[in-house]
Parts: C-alpha cells; structure tokens; sequence
C-alpha cells in the first residue's frame, strides 16, 4: 500500500524554533529516563498510587540492591522521585512536579 503524501506549503515559512535555553533545565529529567531500568522504576512507581518502599521497588527487579539504590538516586536528583525515611526505611513517591515539567517541555517544542 502506497504511503500518503504530505500536503506541503508552497512557500516556506519560518517556524518559532525551542529556544536551548527554554528546555535546557529539563534535560537532566529526560537523561534521567535513559535507562530502560529506571522508566520502569518510574511507571511502577506511578502505578502504585502510594509511596513505594525501597525494598518494594528492590523485589521487583532480578538486580543488586547498590544498583537499585543507584538508580533511585539517579531519579530522585533528576525530581522523578520523592523520597520520605521512615525508621530504616525510605519511601518513594513519583514527584508530581515532574509530570507538569514534561507537559512544559511539550509545549514548547510544539510551539
């Protein structure tokens, strides 16, 4: 089956272009979901409704504790992650504020 063809203008006309210094601050929130292990950390995270625990997080994963912990690191700077310690343990909660600097990121690169 044949693919369609775009509609093009006839003229070309210049576009408002993301500015670096519009999305720059977000770019340690994107490396931070470069890791297939930490975008799933995230939708488990997101899925459970309620702060996880670290050895939650740690049981669902075939992977050492340091590397779990590092990944949780990773995610809690980037502001994926919130964390709360209560006694010997932390909790992990997804940083509603993430969510609304990707929707930023979105409107800016759509223009």
């Amino acid at each position: 089956m044949p693919k369609p063809r775009l509609k093009v203008a006839t003229k070309c006309q210049p576009r408002k272009r993301a500015r670096p210094k519009d999305v720059r601050p977000y770019a340690t929130l994107f490396k931070a979901l470069g890791d297939e292990t930490r975008i799933e950390i995230v939708a488990l995270v997101a899925h459970a409704g309620e702060p996880l625990c670290a050895c939650d997080i740690e049981a669902h994963f075939d992977l050492s504790q340091p590397t779990i912990s590092h990944h949780l690191k990773v995610l809690r700077k980037a502001g994926w992650l919130t964390s709360e310690r209560n006694g010997t343990w932390i909790y992990y909660a997804l940083d509603t504020d993430a969510l609304e600097h990707v929707q930023t990121v979105a409107g800016v690169l759509t223009g």
